[in-house]
């Protein structure tokens, strides 16, 4: 059981990036500040900001990379201070998983983590994908990387092969700690049950997962070092660089936002918070995927195209 478990975490680690706590009272009362302030304040800390405005309301949307590297030179406490202030803040969907959902984890989760009985990866990998594959993992200590589902390989060669580390300063868990601190309102922007996650994962059609593991390939085979350059065109504000690294190209092909059913509602999820957060007046601080908020189609492409005046990094070529 504990092995079915750990080769679980990060499955359940690619939603749970995702995740924030929601909103809890605290008794610092914060000063008053214009939404100028605020955004100045945002845009110290190193973290890609765009500011978008539109009708005297104010969106300061946070370009958050889950979780930022250990060492990587950014400064938090503008942004902690930006958050101390705004007058609402949007946190990423958030995960709610029961004591029931854990146990049918440690009981049934094999289904997530294996491939069917008598089947390998290389039954659902075209050729030339497949000797890629061989080349990257010739390494590996074991060949049980041959039977794991395509959910836990990708993560695995993410994790192992192209960097992707775990345990880093959370931008969502800075902001929210600061927001509680002063008393400022926020809310995570929908909750995933994790019954309906562990459904899907146990419904996955390992032929799907061709892209994602493409894509990971291509990512594994760029190095460890193709997360410290992922952090680094972050760092920068780099943002169409950011966009065509392998290793968050990778991210966005795998699941949970390349899944049909997963990816499009965490996106609507965050059109429809936005939405009624820019309704009410004064400044909404959002944390979302650096991505979600960059990529073609994506929030910012969808609040220019509604009239919002939006300043920041570039983030088309």
């Amino acid at each position: 059981m504990t092995g079915v478990s750990s080769a679980l975490l990060p499955v359940m680690a690619g939603l749970l990036l995702t995740a924030a706590p929601l909103h809890a009272s605290a008794q610092a009362e914060p000063a008053p500040a214009t939404a100028d302030e605020i955004v100045v304040s945002a845009r110290l800390s190193g973290a890609p900001i765009w500011t978008a405005v539109r009708d005297g309301r104010t969106l300061v949307l946070v370009g958050a990379l889950e979780p930022v590297p250990k060492g990587l030179d950014w400064n938090v406490v503008p942004l902690e201070q930006a958050a101390a202030r705004a007058d609402r803040v949007l946190y990423p969907v958030s995960a709610s998983f029961s004591v029931g959902d854990v146990f049918r984890l440690l009981f049934r989760g094999g289904k997530i983590t294996d491939l069917p009985k008598g089947r390998t990866i290389a039954d659902y990998l075209p050729a030339p994908l497949m000797a890629r594959l061989e080349r990257v993992m010739a390494a590996e200590k074991s060949d049980d990387w041959r039977r794991k589902s395509p959910v836990v390989l990708a993560f695995r060669l993410l994790g192992r092969h192209a960097g992707l580390a775990r345990g880093g300063r959370s931008i969502r868990d800075a902001v929210a700690d600061a927001a509680r601190r002063a008393d400022v309102p926020g809310r995570s922007i929908g909750t995933v049950r994790g019954k309906d996650v562990i459904d899907n994962l146990m419904a996955q059609d390992p032929a799907a997962y061709r892209d994602c593991m493409a894509a990971s390939i291509a990512a594994a085979e760029a190095g460890r070092d193709a997360a410290a350059h992922r952090a680094e065109a972050w760092r920068t504000r780099d943002i169409p660089a950011l966009l065509a690294d392998p290793l968050d190209t990778a991210l966005s092909r795998c699941w949970p936002w390349a899944d049909p059913a997963i990816g499009p509602r965490l996106k609507r999820n965050w059109t429809d918070a936005l939405d009624t957060a820019l309704a009410a007046p004064g400044t909404t601080l959002a944390v979302a995927p650096a991505r979600l908020a960059a990529e073609p189609g994506g929030l910012l492409d969808r609040l220019a195209a509604n009239g919002f005046r939006i300043e920041g990094p570039r983030w088309r070529d």
